[in-house]
């Protein structure tokens, strides 16, 4: 397995051009609490979810900017 990829954003984003590049990101939520996750693992758990998304078609990403989208917390494993 690959050494992981760390990238600072100022929001939560799942990319296209991020898929299988074992990226692991970091942001600041609007409650300033730091949210970290693998973005890989993130997408693949929700690989149909974010497909279907006409903002991933059409743009190549989806970003939420308050906070972890509710769908994602929900996740057992981010990291």
């Amino acid at each position: 397995m690959s050494k992981n990829q760390k990238l600072v954003t100022k929001r939560f984003v799942i990319r296209k051009t991020l898929i299988g590049k074992n990226v692991v990101i970091t942001f600041t939520n609007k409650n300033n609490e730091q949210c970290t996750y693998n973005h890989d693992m993130v997408y693949n758990q929700l690989k149909e979810k974010f497909d279907n998304m006409p903002c991933f078609n059409k743009y190549g990403n989806y970003t939420n900017t308050n906070n972890l989208p509710k769908f994602v917390r929900d996740l057992k494993k981010l990291v």
